[in-house]
């Protein structure tokens, strides 16, 4: 069984991250079981294992917390759902790439029970939703703003860190990266979208997605 964690209040990064570290080594020692940690953080910027110094453009800003999981630069801030996955791919399959795929599914599913199509485009790590009321680019695609970022770390074949959704963040908080490492796009969240979805209806929507999108093999 998974065991599910919701933490009320801002969690200091530092804090979470010391937790995710014990959780992972008793999963691994076999005395703890998976774990799916659901909290918020104050505002703050990661920087993950592939970050480049200029996509820092307003590094005293917040906090910048260098970080061992995958990818670049992201926010973190209330009213963002972050999603901490301690899974044991040992009893999932250890093939890195579909647990990522696996996630992204995860995410779209959860988006689609509010009827938002979240998309994953090639190169572009995250999942996206098409912006159809916004100017195009300028070679005349269609505006494309991220939803919500995921990146993992694994040791001895169980995850840690994990997925982020903007449910109702302060969108500008973004200015001060580029996130991911990725610029045209915006970001976007669900209350942007013109929903009026609670944190408590995005983690029940969670729930209720997780085990199709990541079965036990």
């Amino acid at each position: 069984m998974v065991e599910w964690i919701t933490s009320d209040g801002l969690v200091p990064y530092e804090t979470a991250v010391s937790e995710m570290e014990r959780r992972v080594a008793e999963i691994t020692a076999g005395t703890a079981g998976e774990a799916v940690w659901l909290l918020e953080h104050p505002p703050l910027y990661t920087a993950g294992t592939s970050a480049r110094p200029d996509d820092l453009k307003q590094p005293d800003r917040f906090p910048v917390h260098e970080s061992k999981r995958g990818g670049q630069y992201t926010y973190h801030g209330p009213g963002q759902r972050v999603v901490y996955v301690m899974l044991d791919l040992n009893r999932r399959g250890r093939d890195v790439r579909a647990f990522v795929e696996q996630l992204e599914t995860w995410v779209i599913d959860t988006l689609d029970t509010f009827n938002v199509k979240g998309e994953i485009r090639p190169g572009r790590v995250g999942v996206w939703v098409t912006r159809p009321e916004k100017p195009p680019l300028p070679d005349g695609s269609p505006r494309e703003d991220k939803i919500a970022a995921i990146g993992i770390r694994l040791r001895k074949w169980v995850s840690f860190h994990g997925i982020s959704i903007n449910v109702e963040p302060d969108l500008s908080h973004f200015d001060g990266i580029v996130p991911c490492g990725i610029t045209g796009h915006g970001v976007t969240s669900l209350v942007d979208l013109g929903l009026p979805v609670t944190m408590n209806d995005l983690d029940v929507a969670l729930r209720s997605t997780f085990e199709d999108a990541l079965p036990l093999r």
